[in-house]
């Protein structure tokens, strides 16, 4: 057995016991209070109360003007916000987890939680419309039902749902504890750079926080339909593997008619007599063939002319005669 670093990177011989998060009651009451804290900032912004005043006394604050010099290297790390590139890294991480642990669940939670991001924050930007910092058309307005598309802030709901899957997959406490601090901190740098570059109003990445988490806290009521799609997954697999074990391989020789079998699967007439299967199958199409016809001439003597004269036919006959070397004459005799 192996007891290197390296082992971790082979496949375990069988699927890992993974213990599944339940909806437990602490879940429960995280997920109530963040749904709180989710209307309150929706009702603060439309009401147009103290957090749209924090908004615009930011906005002209503009703190890429205060601070140019880290303005390029924020431009790189707020792509960990940007759904295309981090989908791509966190699934290709999560494809290995399922092949090394014969398990689909972790691109299927990887799939659900991305559904449902695009769905609840996406239907809210498109519903309430509110335009960004850099679109503003009256100061100290909430921008809202303009048709815009920036609130909540969907670079901070998605760093918190895709790296927090990390964390939600995590099989140890350890590494669960560690993967959460360090989902939060990247979380928080994405939303807190968007308001650096004027993307987002500070309020767009506070609804963009809650929205990410109350999708992380609701992922424990989609892990039956994830069971029963990975079972429907897994049968069909298993369907399509006894079908392939099924299947017999008959080899042909080159120019030689198929076998009987064949011929009826692949939607030719079977031969409705014994003649006409001689015909189909000439002899020596296979090695089967040839070895099945000498043994019945051995058994059967009185079949020796009649093989003979099928060979004498079967002679190959050029213009210049038949190759076949003329019976020799004894020297002497009549």
């Amino acid at each position: 057995m192996r007891t290197d670093i390296f082992a971790r990177l082979d496949r375990e011989p069988e699927p890992p016991k993974i213990e599944i998060p339940r909806m437990s009651r602490t879940r429960l009451a995280l997920f109530g209070g963040t749904l709180a804290f989710y209307l309150a900032i929706v009702v603060a912004v439309l009401a147009s109360s103290w957090l749209v005043i924090i908004d615009w006394k930011v906005m002209l604050f503009r703190p890429y003007q205060q601070w140019p010099e880290v303005h390029a290297t924020l431009d790189y790390f707020v792509v960990l916000g940007q759904r295309g590139p981090t989908a791509v890294m966190v699934a290709a991480w999560l494809g290995w987890r399922s092949w090394r642990q014969h398990t689909l669940r972790p691109l299927l939670v990887l799939g659900a939680a991305l559904l449902l991001l695009n769905v609840t924050v996406g239907a809210v930007k498109l519903g309430l419309g509110r335009l960004g910092p850099h679109y503003a058309t009256q100061v100290g307005s909430t921008e809202m039902f303009a048709g815009g598309d920036i609130f909540p802030s969907g670079h901070t709901a998605n760093a918190v749902v895709t790296w927090g899957i990390l964390a939600y997959l995590a099989t140890t406490p350890t590494a669960r504890r560690v993967l959460s601090a360090v989902s939060a901190v990247v979380a928080l740098g994405v939303g807190l750079t968007t308001v650096y570059l004027g993307t987002h109003w500070l309020s767009d990445v506070l609804l963009g926080w809650a929205a990410g988490l109350l999708i992380l806290l609701a992922l424990p009521w989609c892990e039956p339909l994830m069971g029963r799609a990975e079972a429907v997954v897994f049968a069909a697999r298993e369907r399509l593997r006894a079908r392939r074990r099924r299947l017999p391989t008959v080899p042909v020789a080159a120019g030689g008619a198929w076998p009987a079998a064949h011929r009826g699967r692949l939607g030719a007439p079977a031969p409705e007599s014994p003649a006409e299967e001689a015909a189909l199958d000439p002899v020596g199409a296979s090695g089967g063939t040839r070895t099945a016809t000498r043994a019945t001439l051995t058994h059967h003597p009185r079949a020796h002319s009649a093989h003979s004269a099928v060979r004498s036919e079967r002679t190959p006959v050029t213009p210049a005669g038949s190759r076949r070397p003329p019976r020799s004459r004894p020297a002497t005799g009549g």
